[in-house]
């Protein structure tokens, strides 16, 4: 039985991702690491349970400071995926958000169902403006739930940051509370 948590399926469950689960994220991102690599940052840094809580805890803090928060997918028990708001910025109204999922848990809707639970939080519980998503413009799965989320493609930073040896570009999604009517 888990307290805090937000059904995504007959299955699945969003629920924060904590210090506490560093073992289990831990353990996540090196089955995982290959698939998530190419992506994000993080899959490289978090080698280790040690590494997993500490990353976990920046999230705490930053939760706490209400500038960001991280949530799990867990899918029947196990840990397989996870959202986070990597920004929240309440005093502009701005937050970005962003997810992540094991191969074998994908084609069940399971990041849209989760990013579409985050957005409303963020626009209609908090009041925020705009959320926005960005993702290098080769991962076309992240830009779909992008789409699905009736996000707006407003724009490619081009070379905005170096990653696994390659300057990347940058797509920016978002999404405006005006939007949503």
């Amino acid at each position: 039985m888990t307290l805090f948590g937000h059904p995504l399926d007959e299955n699945a469950q969003l629920r924060p991702l904590e210090p506490w689960n560093a073992v289990e994220f831990a353990e996540y991102v090196d089955r995982d690491r290959e698939h998530l690599g190419p992506w994000l940052p993080w899959a490289h840094a978090i080698t280790d349970s040690e590494s997993a809580r500490k990353w976990l805890q920046a999230y705490a803090e930053r939760q706490a400071r209400d500038e960001g928060r991280i949530f799990g997918i867990w899918l029947d028990g196990k840990l397989q995926g996870g959202a986070l708001f990597r920004t929240f910025d309440v005093p502009s109204g701005v937050c970005e958000l962003g997810a992540w999922l094991s191969p074998e848990a994908g084609g069940r809707g399971l990041v849209t169902r989760a990013a579409d639970r985050l957005v409303r939080w963020a626009l209609d519980e908090r009041g925020m403006t705009r959320v926005e998503w960005r993702v290098t413009p080769a991962n076309k799965r992240s830009i779909a739930v992008a789409e699905r989320l009736g996000m707006r493609h407003e724009g490619t930073l081009r070379q905005v940051f170096p990653f696994n040896g390659v300057r990347q570009d940058l797509e920016i999604w978002a999404l405006l509370a005006a939007d949503r009517g």
